[in-house]
């Protein structure tokens, strides 16, 4: 199981890697192993701002459809299009080619109520 040291986690399974005050979000590789092969990401928030646990999108996978929680309040400001043609990039790279959206922080305080690597490891039981 992947989960690099250098980014954050949800309880929800999303990750969070940080550029300043931008954000680029994604779901972890435990739960694009759980989730199955995905078939579509959908993400029509883009140019909307958010509040952090609000649903951004959904990602179907081929038994069942999932939310997409945003860990972060902030504005959606770009939709990762690659996954539009190839939504099954998130299962082979979830955390490069297979991330979903940039966000723009509205609070990067919140940032210090997301997991590190160590916290969501045992979240999982990896």
């Amino acid at each position: 199981m992947n989960i690099p040291s250098e980014l954050k986690y949800t309880k929800d399974h999303e990750w969070v890697k940080l550029d300043g005050d931008i954000a680029t979000i994604g779901i972890t590789d435990f739960a694009q192993s759980e989730l199955g092969d995905i078939v579509y990401v959908e993400v029509e928030t883009v140019d909307e701002t958010l509040e952090a646990d609000e649903v951004f999108g959904t990602v179907e996978a081929v038994k069942t459809v999932s939310d997409l929680f945003l860990p972060l309040t902030g504005e959606i400001i770009e939709f990762n299009e690659g996954l539009e043609d190839e939504p099954e990039v998130v299962n082979s790279d979830p955390y490069e080619g297979g991330w979903m959206i940039k966000l723009k922080c509205s609070d990067l305080s919140q940032v210090d109520g997301l997991m590190s690597s160590d916290d969501y490891k045992t979240l999982i039981g990896a």
